[in-house]
């Protein structure tokens, strides 16, 4: 259930409310409005009735939560959630774009994608370095040696960084080295590896399951939630269908109704989208038309010898040309780039 506390509830009636859940055995969830105060409920809600808690004072109503996800929801948070790491918000009127290569290959591939980034307006620096890979026998990512050298072309660009944590072993080292880490499609519903991401101190970006509905994919976000961590990006990658034209089919209508049934912040990445150079451009401009917060795309500063994805990468004067074609469409959204 949603407490929703009166306007002009003060910081004691709140405390009040939640002692007396805590003391029934509850789980307790706050979301602090810039107006009003709510408090989100989860457990059995028969050990305390509606008309009890509508009672208390400093309490304004008290509502049942219908969807599975309670703390993903609209019904728990109005306004739309804004996740910031130092200077950068996402999910505020400005559009943030994580852009790099889809793999770590060397320092000198690294550092000139992170520079041609840096320099056409991005903020955030996309780079595997650990490479969950459909062939066993295809490059699975640098590691370790890759978590350094994106570290390096932080320090050297102040670029934010953002890889991917493929299993729970690999969480610590990554979030001593990454500032957002990525839970790529296969693992969305790797529930132990979101649990266990629910206790880092790092926002997680969560891509959409190849084959996830949007309830599935919300329900992924509220197990990171649930275990405390609120710092959720969603990302809209693509889902599989009977077509062959592309890599993936690119769901833009998840973006309104994410809008719509979460206050979460939304990225999309056309490069895995669609899986094509060309189609890049025009599906990163009908996402901002639709409402994302964010772009990732991947950008190699020589495609053709890319040890992955090269194809759907790239390069870097097509990455500026980008920025400038993003910049106009956010300008008609009331947004900047």
């Amino acid at each position: 259930m949603i407490i929703v506390m009166s306007e002009g509830a003060t910081a004691q009636q709140v405390d009040a409310i939640k002692q007396r859940l805590e003391k029934e055995g509850l789980q307790i969830h706050l979301s602090q409005g810039v107006e009003k105060t709510i408090i989100g409920v989860i457990g059995d809600k028969s050990r305390l009735s509606a008309s009890t808690l509508e009672a208390q004072p400093g309490v304004e109503k008290v509502m049942p939560v219908l969807q599975p996800y309670k703390l993903a929801g609209r019904s728990f948070r109005q306004q739309d959630t804004i996740i910031r790491i130092g200077d950068v918000a996402i999910g505020g009127e400005e559009l943030q774009i994580f852009a790099g290569p889809c793999a770590v290959e060397s320092w000198e591939q690294l550092l000139e994608s992170a520079q041609a980034v840096k320099a056409a307006g991005a903020k955030i620096l996309r780079g595997g370095a650990f490479k969950p890979r459909t062939s066993p026998y295809a490059f699975q990512g640098l590691e370790e040696q890759g978590l350094k050298l994106l570290a390096q072309a932080r320090e050297e660009t102040g670029l934010l960084i953002c890889t991917e944590v493929m299993d729970t072993r690999s969480i610590e080292i990554i979030a001593e080295y990454s500032d957002i880490l990525q839970v790529g499609t296969r693992n969305m519903q790797n529930f132990h590896l979101l649990r266990e991401l629910s206790r880092v101190n790092r926002p997680i970006l969560l891509k959409r399951g190849l084959s996830a509905t949007i309830e599935e994919w919300l329900m992924a976000a509220e197990y990171i939630m649930a275990g405390g961590n609120y710092n959720v990006i969603l990302c809209e990658r693509g889902i599989r269908t009977f077509e062959t034209q592309t890599r993936n089919t690119l769901d833009l209508s998840a973006i309104p109704i994410i809008k719509s049934l979460s206050h979460l912040p939304i990225i999309v990445d056309p490069s895995h989208g669609t899986g094509k150079r060309n189609l890049v451009r025009p599906m990163s401009m009908a996402s901002v038309a639709a409402g994302a917060d964010g772009i990732m795309v991947e950008v190699h500063p020589n495609p053709a010898e890319a040890l992955c994805d090269g194809p759907q990468s790239l390069r870097p004067e097509e990455f500026v040309s980008l920025m400038d074609d993003l910049r106009r469409v956010a300008g008609v959204m009331g947004r900047t780039a």
